[in-house]
C-alpha cells in the first residue's frame, strides 16, 4: 500500500518548488510514500489561520508566530525525531529560527527556510549613476526623495517596519507589559515609515516584497531597497532580468544599524494526519545540513540550516546572498508566538498601513495599537 502525504506551502520559487523536489526525492528513496505539494498566496501565508488547513493537509509551511495556537492541530515533533538531531538544529539555523518553532518546550516546525528583511540593489544602475550603495539613513531618504528606491508597504510589511523602527528608537516591541512599545518609541517609528513612504509611489503601499523584486529587476529605474524580506532567488543569475544584490541594513543617525524582524518559514505536521511519523521523517530529511545546502538550495529554496548559509558553493551561486546578510538574521527580533498573536499582527498591520495611506494621528494610531494588544492578551 502506498502513503500519501498531502502538503501546503506558499507561492513562489521559494516555498514550492523546493519541496516538489525533495518530496521527488524521498519518493525515490521510500518507493512506497508519495507527497503532494499545493500551494497558497504568500498574503495567506502569513495572515490564515491554520485549523483548517491542518484538517486538509499532513505537511504545512507555516510562519512561526502561529505556534503558540499549534498544541490542538500540530504535531509536536519531538515525539518522532531524534531529540539530538533537534538540538543539533536549534543550535545550527539561521539565527533564532529554529527558536522561533519551539513553544512551551516542544517543536512544532523544522526550520527549513530563513529569511530577515534585508537591503538590495541593482549594481549596474548604481555603477551608471555612480551611486555607492547607502550606508546611512539620511542616505536612503536622499535616493528615495530622486525616486531610485523600491520599498515593499502592503500592510504585514509596513508592520515588520514598525517593528524594526521601534528597536531602532530603543525599544524591542512587546518588551513592556501592557503596550507594543512606549508611546514616543511608537511615535518615532512611525515617522521614519512616514519619511519614506511620502517619497515612494502609492503602488508601494500595494506591494509585498516579491512584487518589490520584480519591479526592481523589471524596470531600470529602481535601484536600491533599504528593507524587505531577502529572497536569494533574485541574486541568483538567470533567474530574473537582472541580478539584485543583497546586504545588510544602514544604520540610524548617531546609532547602530537597524535590527530586521525574523521571516522564514517552518515544515511542521498536522496532528490530524493518519501518517504523522512518515511526515516527520520528511521533514527531517528536508532539514538535514545535506539536503539545505545541496537539492533544497539548488531547486530555489532558501534554507534555515547555517551550514548553507556558510556553504563557499551556495555563495558562489548567488553573489554571496547567505554570507553577507547572514549577520542580519543573527540580530533579528524574534515576534510574540502567544495565542492570539496572529489576529492583532492583522489588525495592528491595518493601523499602520492606514495611517501610510491617509496621513492618520500617530499618537491614535499608537493608542489604537495598545487597546489590540490588550484586549488579545485578556
Amino acid at each position: 500500500m502506498t502513503t500519501a502525504l498531502h502538503g501546503i506551502t506558499w507561492n513562489h520559487t521559494r516555498g514550492f518548488v523546493p519541496l516538489v523536489a525533495t518530496a521527488q526525492r524521498f519518493e525515490e528513496l521510500h518507493p512506497k510514500i508519495n507527497i503532494t505539494w499545493e500551494k497558497r498566496s504568500l498574503q495567506s501565508f502569513g495572515d490564515d489561520s491554520l485549523h483548517a488547513l491542518a484538517e486538509r493537509f499532513d505537511l504545512l509551511v507555516i510562519d512561526h508566530p502561529s505556534v503558540g495556537e499549534a498544541a490542538d492541530f500540530l504535531c509536536p515533533l519531538d515525539s518522532y525525531l531524534c531529540p539530538d538531531f533537534l538540538t543539533t538544529l536549534g543550535f545550527s539555523s539561521a539565527g533564532a529560527s529554529q527558536e522561533s518553532y519551539v513553544w512551551q518546550g516542544r517543536h512544532w516546525a523544522l526550520a527549513i527556510d530563513a529569511a530577515a528583511p534585508v537591503s538590495s540593489w541593482r549594481p549596474d544602475l548604481l555603477d551608471q549613476m555612480r551611486l555607492t550603495v547607502p550606508e546611512t539613513w539620511s542616505e536612503v531618504l536622499e535616493l528615495a526623495k530622486a525616486g531610485l528606491v523600491a520599498v515593499p508597504l502592503a500592510p504585514i510589511d509596513a508592520l515588520m517596519a514598525f517593528y524594526m523602527f521601534c528597536c531602532a528608537a530603543g525599544e524591542a516591541p512587546f518588551s513592556q507589559p501592557g503596550c507594543v512599545a512606549a508611546e514616543q518609541v511608537q511615535i518615532d517609528a512611525l515617522g521614519c515609515l512616514a519619511d519614506l513612504a511620502q517619497h515612494c509611489g502609492e503602488e508601494y503601499l500595494s506591494r509585498n516584497p516579491i512584487a518589490t523584486y520584480e519591479a526592481m529587476t523589471s524596470s531600470d529605474h529602481l535601484a536600491y531597497c533599504p528593507f524587505a524580506y531577502g529572497y536569494s532567488n533574485y541574486a541568483r543569475p538567470g533567474y530574473a532580468t537582472h541580478v539584485l544584490r543583497f546586504g545588510p541594513l544602514v544604520a540610524m543617525p548617531d546609532g547602530p544599524r537597524l535590527r530586521s524582524t525574523l521571516g522564514g518559514a517552518g515544515l511542521a505536521v498536522s496532528s490530524r494526519s493518519r501518517h504523522a511519523a512518515v511526515a516527520a521523517e520528511y521533514a527531517g530529511f528536508v532539514a538535514a545540513a545535506e539536503c539545505q545546502r545541496g537539492l533544497y538550495f539548488t531547486s530555489g529554496g532558501q534554507p534555515g540550516h547555517r551550514a548553507a548559509w556558510e556553504d563557499p558553493a551556495v555563495n558562489a551561486a548567488c553573489g554571496n546572498f547567505f554570507m553577507n546578510t547572514l549577520s542580519v538574521l543573527d540580530q533579528a527580533y524574534l515576534r510574540p508566538r502567544f495565542p492570539g498573536y496572529l489576529p492583532f499582527q492583522g489588525d495592528a498591520a491595518q493601523l499602520v498601513h492606514r495611517f501610510l495611506r491617509a496621513g492618520a494621528n500617530p499618537l491614535q494610531v499608537c493608542r489604537e495599537l495598545n487597546q489590540l494588544y490588550t484586549h488579545v492578551k485578556q
